[in-house]
């Protein structure tokens, strides 16, 4: 006859603060995210932004992404989320959709890139391969970090 006991309760990881964001996995990420989505916006705004529409969108896009990726690592390291499973899901929808735009912002910085070759000089199209570079490894960074917000 099997024992009746309480049942188990099921427990969440608790989210981290302080220092220990560094050493969780999912959220050391954040760091080489911010770092990285610099580097893609410094070099695109050394390379004169050659064409306009499409590193326009690398830079709104690599910013924007850095400001809020800072904000939200300052959220953890200070303990604003307060434990809360909401914390959660606004981190992973927040890095799964940057994730979609950084994929976009990367592909049109590659198509910069390769325009670039033959049409400025050989300095900006350096800076543009280098850029294109970090963007995909942002991009790769972020989706990470999303999908591994789902196996804690």
């Amino acid at each position: 006859m099997a024992s009746v006991g309480p049942p188990t309760a099921s427990t969440q990881p608790a989210l981290p603060s302080g220092l220990t964001v560094f050493k969780t996995v999912p959220y050391a990420f954040i760091l080489p995210e911010i770092l990285c989505g610099t580097w893609v916006w410094i070099l695109v705004a050394a390379t004169s932004v050659a064409f306009p529409l499409l590193q326009g969108w690398v830079m709104y896009v690599s910013l924007s992404s850095c400001l809020i990726s800072l904000l939200l690592l300052f959220g953890y390291l200070f303990g604003f989320h307060k434990n809360s499973e909401n914390w959660k899901v606004l981190d992973s929808l927040y890095h799964g959709a940057t994730a979609i735009l950084y994929m976009s912002a990367a592909v049109l910085q590659a198509n910069a890139t390769i325009r670039s070759e033959f049409e400025t000089t050989s300095l900006y199209y350096q800076l543009n391969t280098a850029a294109s570079f970090f963007a995909f490894v942002t991009t790769f960074l972020y989706i990470l970090h999303a999908f591994s917000i789902y196996y804690q």
